[in-house]
């Protein structure tokens, strides 16, 4: 979907229509951007960028809280009328899907006349614009979807690989962020058909077991499925807070109500997790986890809640301001299963 929070905002109220838009926090609570629509982003406003300086690239932005609940109204229209066409969709987040059309209910061909198809379907009912990338594999259909928004549609046939290889920068490549990106071109790999002939101890060397996948999908090879359903691997809650924190009690009481709401969401999911992380970001930005792994898996608030807060212990919690507090449970079980 197209600047989707931003986009369901503006198709909402007309008063924000060709407006610079954004939704997100208030700049006065330490807000962050978390959709801007394209008008905004000719101005230079992106996703997560701290709403302060947003207004300051675009001091006449149209700043929206989110409204959530509405978003995944919309995305549950979207993501019906996806697995109208194909039993293999495998949602990333309320905007974003993978469809695997090989064979679709439509009975329908050609994978550009599917993505044509479902376009029209999801501007004819939720009002909003959707871009579609066609190709033989994931990694290439996701950068195909970014390659003409808003709106778009980029098709990448079989015989078309090598050639749209060829034009892409290395950080286009799946699971290259800006540090290894940089990391990258300081060894001269500018193009992603460069990694192909680069020096393969070098490229371990410096990005370890990324140097495989990186080669892989260097020549398009991407075999990864289409996947409908994936099981949950962790569940958390986490808070930035409008003021540092400082006082250790008032720390811990906001750990504890976030490892209990962590506790919470495998109870009513009927999952059990065995490993306890805390997360405690600082005023200055430094961020540290800390982690116990339990005997047994268990969804018990009690138990995660207690182990969340000694955990603080190994934190500089108290001596230093935070910013922000997260209770994660990773190593996810049914519940069922253990009954067994």
């Amino acid at each position: 979907m197209d600047a989707f929070y931003a986009a369901v905002e503006q198709r909402d109220d007309p008063a924000l229509r060709g407006r610079p838009v954004v939704v997100g926090g208030s700049p006065e609570s330490r807000g962050v951007v978390a959709a801007a629509s394209y008008e905004a982003r000719a101005f230079g406003v992106r996703s997560a960028m701290p709403m302060a300086r947003a207004l300051r690239l675009c001091p006449e932005l149209a700043v929206v809280r989110p409204d959530f609940g509405k978003y995944k109204a919309v995305s549950e229209q979207v993501m019906a009328i996806l697995r109208s066409c194909s039993d293999l969709v495998e949602p990333l987040s309320l905007d974003e899907a993978y469809v695997d059309v090989t064979e679709n209910r439509w009975g329908i061909g050609y994978a550009s006349l599917v993505a044509k198809e479902l376009k029209r379907r999801i501007h004819q009912e939720t009002r909003c614009t959707a871009s579609a990338g066609v190709a033989p594999n994931k990694f290439l259909a996701k950068i195909a979807s970014g390659w003409r928004k808003p709106d778009g549609l980029t098709v990448i046939s079989p015989g078309r690989v090598e050639q749209f290889l060829q034009c892409l920068p290395v950080d286009a490549l799946w699971g290259v962020g800006p540090v290894t990106a940089t990391k990258l071109r300081k060894l001269g790999i500018e193009r992603v058909v460069d990694i192909r002939t680069f020096d393969a101890e070098v490229l371990h060397r410096e990005v370890g077991s990324l140097a495989d996948w990186l080669r892989r999908l260097s020549y398009g090879d991407d075999p990864r499925p289409v996947v409908a359903h994936r099981a949950a691997k962790s569940a958390s809650s986490e808070t930035t807070y409008a003021h540092d924190l400082e006082d250790m009690e008032a720390i811990r009481a906001e750990l504890e109500r976030l490892a209990r709401e962590t506790a919470q969401w495998l109870e009513k999911k009927h999952l059990a997790g065995r490993t306890v992380t805390i997360k405690v970001r600082y005023a200055d930005f430094t961020t540290v986890t800390r982690s116990h792994t339990l005997s047994r898996a268990t969804s018990d608030a009690d138990v995660i809640s207690s182990w969340a807060t000694e955990l603080l212990h190994r934190t500089q919690a108290g001596r230093r301001p935070v910013r922000l507090l997260g209770a994660r449970v990773n190593g996810l079980v049914e519940e069922a299963f253990l009954q067994l």
